[in-house]
């Protein structure tokens, strides 16, 4: 049913958007489609930001291991 509702008003706002012309329709889709995508990265960011907080923290072992792999990375 959601996915309905977003299809009509999309074609509702479209057909709004074709009757304005092309350079102020243009402008206004840039701008909703410009939004939708830093709306997307911000709530990707948020995810990963709650997820570091949930996983467990490395360990000395784990730590002496990555240490080490960087230290041998570096010499070759």
């Amino acid at each position: 049913m959601y996915l309905l509702l977003l299809i009509v008003l999309s074609t509702i706002i479209g057909y709004f958007l074709f009757l304005l012309g092309p350079l102020i329709g243009g402008i206004i889709a840039f701008g909703i489609i410009v939004g939708c995508l830093l709306r997307g990265l911000y709530s990707l960011e948020d995810i990963r930001r709650r997820m570091l907080k949930m996983s467990p923290k490395p360990n000395k072992v784990e730590m002496a291991y990555n240490n080490y792999l960087e230290e041998k990375r570096k010499n070759m």
